[in-house]
């Protein structure tokens, strides 16, 4: 037969690939963390590893002890190439510890604290906000009813989403109640009655027929309005609205804006988010014509090794292997961890120098000075990975005489201008936004006029661009402007 036969074997090759070790994975780990959560991965490390201890907040800074000294510190170098795990030899033995420590001891790793940023109100931390559940919970449970309503009710208040409409079909809470869609109906109608008003509702329809009960409005237009044509309230067309009701488009805005004071989600009452606070990672001020870059590492510990353990490493010999190696390990890890919050600082130090310098109009004169800006273009400026750029931007804000900024806000893809120049698509959006509120209110823009006045200032841009921009900033179309426009004039 003609098969053919395997053969198993050995074989070698040569081949190159990229391994992190464990401290590159902490330095790169390192980057993407805001002052806040290094502030908690140092007390993590300090509290795992002895061998590191925190400065006081009054000994001297690295810029201090070299002035009073005028001595330069080690590079530390040949250290570097000693303490790589995987020698064949332990090279502790033969290190200048005093030497190699002079920029890890008393001076610490930071420079000294930026201004004393404001804190918190400590209200903010006193409880924590019932959720919409939870309120609603409590109004079951208050009300009289029988065990088995109430089950029926928990069931529903745990079908609602954040906005307090019911997510599941009535059909399947009666199925896994073993009741009738009837019965659900009616504990749901209830519900519908607790605060906030309109919670378990299908539609915003039930939702605002039920608020209009519970203030006992008796607007039949509005109610007709809400019943019949919301399409049309959705659309603004309030002609086809006075048509379709008989009456003026004078009298239409009295029953709309009645409408407009319902709560469209009222769910959101009791899901509304928390406010977060932004604690600023760089800030930046004007000294004479140049823009100063400052890290604010407000507090973050200094470090250092401890003294304790170095002269116990020194002293210490073979004889003892693990104890020696213990030490050993633990001094490897605090000097790769300190250089990692070093680099950190001057990996970020760097981005946020580029950002400033790129963005100097936008210090000087706001929006209309922002150019764009990419992290490949920072990357191949400083001579790292784009995806180190990108840690670094990640969660950190920017303080700036406009205002508390993230470090994203700065990047913004480029739109090549009518003579070769490149603009910011923040700047495109802006002069967008300032288009559409200096217009005439009975002759709205459409978006081919936008794009034409755009032109008319060298930046030119498809009509499909200028539409997903003012969508973008939330601006409606030039025919609804027009109506809504119409409306208020006949008020």
């Amino acid at each position: 037969m003609g098969g053919q036969q395997s053969r198993l074997g050995l074989s070698l090759k040569v081949a190159q690939r990229q391994i992190l070790t464990p401290g590159l994975v902490q330095m790169v780990s390192v980057l993407a963390l805001n002052r806040l959560e290094l502030r908690e991965m140092i007390s993590q490390e300090v509290t795992a590893n002895p061998v590191l201890e925190e400065l006081p907040d009054d000994a001297p800074t690295v810029e201090e002890i070299a002035q009073k000294t005028e001595a330069t510190p080690a590079n530390g170098t040949a250290a570097d190439a000693e303490i790589q795990a995987g020698d064949n030899h332990d090279s502790f033995q033969e290190i200048d510890f005093g030497s190699f420590f002079d920029d890890y001891l008393d001076p610490g790793y930071k420079s000294p604290a930026a201004e004393v940023s404001e804190k918190p109100s400590f209200e903010n931390f006193l409880s924590k906000p019932s959720s919409l559940g939870d309120h609603l919970e409590w109004q079951l449970n208050l009300s009289l009813c029988s065990d088995e309503v109430r089950e029926a009710g928990h069931s529903i208040i745990g079908n609602l989403n954040e906005d307090g409409y019911l997510s599941s079909s009535i059909e399947e809470l009666a199925r896994l109640r073993g009741t009738t869609p009837d019965k659900i109906n009616g504990i749901r109608e209830k519900i519908k009655m607790f605060d906030p008003v309109g919670v378990g509702s299908l539609n915003v329809r039930e939702a605002w027929l039920a608020q209009m009960d519970s203030l006992q409005i008796h607007d039949d237009v509005a109610r007709a309005i809400v019943m019949h044509h919301l399409p049309l309230l959705e659309k603004s067309d309030y002609l086809q609205l006075s048509r379709a009701l008989n009456i003026p488009m004078s009298a239409i805005k009295e029953h709309v804006d009645l409408i407009k004071g319902l709560d469209p989600k009222p769910g959101r009452k009791y899901n509304e988010e928390k406010t977060t606070y932004a604690f600023p990672d760089i800030s930046v001020a004007k000294e004479g014509d140049e823009w100063k870059v400052t890290l604010n590492n407000e507090g973050v510990p200094r470090l250092r090794i401890s003294r304790y353990y170095r002269r116990l490493l020194a002293q210490s010999s073979h004889d003892q292997p693990e104890a020696y190696r213990f030490l050993v390990d633990n001094m490897k890890k605090a000097v790769w961890f300190i250089r990692s919050l070093d680099q950190r600082d001057r990996t970020i130090h760097k981005v946020a120098q580029y950002i400033v310098n790129k963005q100097q109009g936008f210090f000087d004169k706001g929006l209309d000075g922002v150019k764009p800006l990419t992290l490949m273009e920072i990357a191949q400026d400083i001579g790292v990975h784009e995806s180190t750029v990108g840690r670094v931007v990640a969660n950190k804000y920017i303080l700036t005489p406009q205002g508390v900024f993230p470090l994203k806000f700065f990047f913004h893809k480029s739109l090549p201008g009518n003579y070769g120049e490149e603009v910011s698509s923040l700047r495109i959006k802006e002069k967008i936004k300032k288009l559409v509120e200096g217009e005439d209110s009975a002759n709205p823009l459409s978006d081919i006029e936008i794009g034409d006045l755009l032109a008319r200032e060298n930046l030119k841009i498809a009509r499909r661009t200028v539409a997903k921009y003012r969508m973008q900033l939330k601006i409606e179309p030039s025919h609804i402007r027009k109506r809504k426009s119409i409306m208020e004039e006949r008020a």
